[in-house]
């Protein structure tokens, strides 16, 4: 049950972000912080205390909180911003279970300051090798009891290190507790992948492997990893995106109808269909480095870490079996995009064979607010019966009312909220390391691209005889 007042708002709550100062920290999970106190999503009393190891006076944190929001979102109004930086306080010190630094003062300030017993939600913006220390700590100090803890991904970086990871934190947490983050599943689009399916007849009906033919995921990026090199060339593609936002995606098309789309049965859908995934083989996957990664400052030099990964997914469940689900991702690509591609079969019927290529499309946007675009098959106006693609699409920021949250935005709304549907489970997560077991202990051997490109044209040999629609 989520903290609330009687009032249904969310009871006064003290933020703690440990690596505050760090770039996730700055892009993404501070920025999202500010946006929920315009939206006023906010509790009416609450504090936010950035954690780090460095000595930071609360003055300090404050200027690089302003300044993360100028570089990475919007410059803030002086007055909106004055009263928000009035709730925004930093502990210095670091915090382990030998030394909490000053994390333990600020914390008890906080409680004084809002009253009683505050919420507490611990976002742990720190990389994947501190969170069992990190855990153990808040266990440690008395952090842990009636605390929301929300971890970034990858939620370990093996089969075994995840197990390793899971028991520390169910030593310290009870589930219902946790909250492993994939912002994938906070895009609106994403949101709707099952939310059109499951309210709309013609979808809901021909949903399966008797009208759909293949499923294409595809995240390319024409950014490189200049701005995080060290955390890339430690992680990768494959642990960066594969077994994280593309297979959560892909659990997402391919999940069973659930009871109800509250987080307990959204959950278990989604975990279940998981189950279904089978283990990848090398021989399906295609993974490359960029020209070039290996001068990046940051990246040794001899690396061969991938900076790109195609794969071709197949899910041996009633409905899904047969038909196979194509991954890709990468850096320095020709094109951003982040869309999913249901492409249904061809009819049966007098036009059989005749089909022009690129008809019989579903595809979803997942960047920004969401776009759906359905490609279909029409006669072009004129005397001969002449067949094109014609398109038809939607824009859901257009939808009247439409007030789109970002995703960190959306999910960290949904701690506070004690929400935990678009939050991952361990079994779920356990069955991503088996499916991704193959090519962690056996990768296939690397291949190299051209920035700007489309990446290893092997991956084209994937989805053959088809294409994939991006990069067409």
């Amino acid at each position: 049950m989520a903290n609330t007042t009687p009032a249904g708002d969310p009871a006064p709550t003290v933020f703690v972000v440990f690596g505050a100062t760090g770039d996730l920290a700055k892009r993404m999970v501070l920025p999202a912080f500010y946006r929920l106190a315009r939206e006023k999503l906010l509790p009416g009393q609450w504090r936010l205390v950035g954690n780090g190891r460095g000595d930071v006076a609360h003055e300090d944190f404050r200027a690089r909180f302003r300044d993360a929001l100028t570089e990475y979102d919007t410059a803030p109004d002086p007055r909106e911003w004055d009263a928000f930086a009035e709730h925004v306080f930093f502990a210095g010190g670091g915090f382990s279970t030998e030394r909490p630094g000053s994390l333990l003062d600020e914390i008890g300030e906080a409680r004084t300051a809002l009253g009683g017993e505050p919420q507490l939600i611990h976002y742990l913006a720190i990389p994947p090798v501190a969170f069992a220390e990190t855990t153990k700590a808040l266990g440690e100090h008395g952090l842990a009891r009636g605390s929301r803890v929300v971890y970034e991904k990858p939620f370990g970086t093996s089969g075994a290190d995840f197990r390793e990871l899971d028991q520390v934190v169910h030593s310290v947490l009870d589930e219902q507790q946790v909250y492993r983050i994939d912002h994938f599943l906070g895009k609106e689009a994403t949101q709707d992948l099952h939310l059109l399916r499951f309210a709309n007849g013609w979808f809901a009906s021909s949903w399966d492997g008797a009208h759909i033919e293949s499923v294409q995921i595809d995240v390319p990026e024409t950014l490189g990893i200049s701005d995080r090199a060290q955390f890339y060339d430690a992680t990768g593609a494959v642990l960066d995106m594969l077994v994280t936002h593309l297979f959560q995606v892909a659990a997402e098309v391919a999940m069973e109808p659930p009871p109800s789309l509250g987080a307990r049965d959204l959950q278990a859908a989604r975990e279940e269909v998981i189950g279904c995934f089978r283990p990848l083989d090398p021989a399906d996957v295609v993974l490359g480095q960029f020209d070039g990664y290996r001068d990046v400052p940051g990246v040794d030099p001899r690396s061969t870490r991938d900076t790109y990964v195609a794969a071709r997914l197949w899910i041996d469940s009633d409905r899904w079996r047969g038909v196979p689900f194509y991954l890709r991702t990468g850096k320095r690509l020709a094109a951003s995009a982040q869309r999913v591609s249901i492409i249904l079969r061809d009819p049966p019927g007098p036009l059989a064979g005749q089909l022009p290529p690129g008809a019989n499309v579903l595809c979803f946007s997942l960047a920004g607010d969401g776009d759906i675009d359905l490609s279909l098959v029409a006669k072009k106006p004129g005397p001969a019966l002449d067949l094109d693609v014609a398109h038809a699409g939607i824009s859901l920021a257009s939808l009247p009312g439409a007030d789109p949250l970002p995703p960190y935005v959306r999910l960290i709304h949904d701690v506070l909220l004690g929400d935990r549907s678009l939050f991952t489970r361990p079994d779920g997560l356990a069955a991503v390391w088996d499916v991704a077991g193959p090519i962690l202990s056996g990768p296939p051997r690397l291949q190299s691209y051209a920035p700007g490109s489309w990446g290893p044209a092997a991956a084209g040999d994937l989805v053959a005889p088809g294409k994939w629609i991006l990069g067409q």
